[in-house]
């Protein structure tokens, strides 16, 4: 059920494009939880999607 953080952050990235199906939005979940530098990755792509979204629309 563990994933390492490599495939986490193919997870987060994916999770960004297109939902996860259920068990790997488990398996990420759980690997979030544990991991503190993937958790801060996956906040930082977050925020990075946010500001393209909002340049995109001229804000």
């Amino acid at each position: 059920m563990n994933i390492n953080c490599r495939q986490a952050s193919r997870l987060i990235s994916q999770g960004l494009d297109q939902p996860l199906n259920q068990w790997d939005h488990i398996r990420l979940r759980v690997h979030l939880w544990m991991c503190g530098n993937c958790r801060q990755f996956s906040h930082q792509l977050q925020v990075l999607q946010q500001s393209a979204r909002k340049a995109g629309r001229g804000e």
